[in-house]
């Protein structure tokens, strides 16, 4: 008797639907590089997803949504993403003081760019911020131009 299970996979709708998002968002996300489904299929056959690729398809459109990022700043994010945990699984097998120092500097590096990514849109999002603040602020002293003038007749 086989205690193994099976984990269960979903077809590319059923995927879609759960992350919210078109089939072709997910074809071209492969296409990129983003998800790993597709290299794991033979030609013709259905496009078939674990849970992981889910989590994962759910992870890049929250940051896509949040942080308002390009396909190619999201690609960037990801496979630093994905560096950083070949890095942790080489801290955990290594026990060499001098190793774990070069992982730890590589990490650094890894996410101290993917930070920049962040702060990059963070400025970009104060600054179309402040604009709106000037405009609504202009518009309010028209506006109460506006009702000085209706007072005054």
């Amino acid at each position: 008797m086989s205690t193994h299970v099976e984990e269960r996979r979903y077809r590319i709708g059923e995927v879609a639907e759960r992350a919210g998002v078109t089939t072709r968002t997910i074809r071209y996300y492969e296409e990129l590089g983003l998800l790993g489904a597709g290299g794991k299929r033979a030609k013709g056959a259905h496009r078939l997803y674990t849970d992981a690729d889910i989590a994962r398809l759910q992870e890049l459109i929250r940051l896509r949504d949040l942080l308002g990022l390009t396909l190619d700043e999201l690609v960037e994010l990801a496979e630093a993403e994905e560096a950083r945990a070949g890095l942790r699984n080489q801290w955990a097998e290594s026990g060499n003081d001098d190793e774990r120092a070069r992982i730890a500097a590589a990490a650094i590096s890894l996410t101290e760019r993917q930070l920049e990514l962040v702060h990059a849109r963070q400025q970009r999002l104060a600054e179309f911020a402040d604009e709106l603040a000037e405009k609504l602020h202009a518009i309010r002293e028209r506006q109460a131009e506006l009702e000085q003038r209706r007072g005054g007749t």
